[in-house]
């Protein structure tokens, strides 16, 4: 019923009022219990080559492993399809957030617990999709990386194209990216892989199984 709740108060806020949501039989509630798991929107953001993407997957195959029905959204790979029209500016990155929220959050109702791994630089966006959601189904997840070591890293050759002015309004340089200020994890980015994920799996497991 909560949500029910939301869907009614969300469609209301932003949608013509001839447009009507349509309650199916099954809803979340039903989906978890055949899961047997609570299902939630994971959020990692952080800056590029953070390590945002590479904690998701191995955090992903993890709870596989235990069962938990999962799906990764990746902010490079819904540019291949979904937001492919969209550009790097400030609005079209929000949009880019907007859709991936709305998309985490159908897969939530889905009974799914799903991990999304973009740089999401702006707090009203983040708050914005945490609102959509819920309460308790999504996790804000802060790799914090020092930019050092973002650019010794730089899986992607990002930060040399910045270096070499190929590259505009890139976030962390010329781009502000909002630290979040009260994250439901905090990982420290100087920390190894097995270090972080540790610390994630254990408090991750506490939530899904709660």
């Amino acid at each position: 019923m909560l949500f029910h709740y939301y869907m009614i108060k969300h469609i209301n806020k932003y949608n013509d009022k001839n447009v009507m949501w349509h309650f199916y039989r099954i809803n979340r509630e039903d989906r978890e219990r055949l899961h047997q798991h609570r299902s939630m929107i994971l959020w990692f953001t952080g800056l590029s080559g953070s390590g945002k993407s590479t904690l998701a997957s191995i955090l992903e195959e993890k709870l596989y492993c235990r069962g938990v029905s999962t799906y990764s959204l990746d902010g490079d790979n819904i540019r291949h399809g979904l937001c492919k029209d969209l550009s790097f500016n400030s609005n079209d990155r929000s949009e880019n957030i907007r859709r991936v929220g709305e998309v985490a959050r159908l897969m939530v109702d889905a009974g799914l617990v799903v991990l999304v791994a973009l740089i999401s630089p702006y707090r009203i966006d983040r708050q914005i999709i945490r609102d959509m959601c819920i309460k308790d189904s999504f996790l804000e997840i802060f790799v914090d990386t020092p930019m050092l070591i973002c650019k010794q890293r730089d899986p992607k050759g990002l930060y040399h194209q910045v270096d070499c002015k190929k590259i505009k309004n890139f976030t962390g340089i010329d781009s502000i990216y909002e630290r979040p200020k009260q994250p439901d994890i905090y990982l420290d980015g100087r920390k190894t892989i097995s270090e972080l994920m540790n610390q994630l799996l254990d408090l991750v497991l506490v939530k899904i199984f709660k």
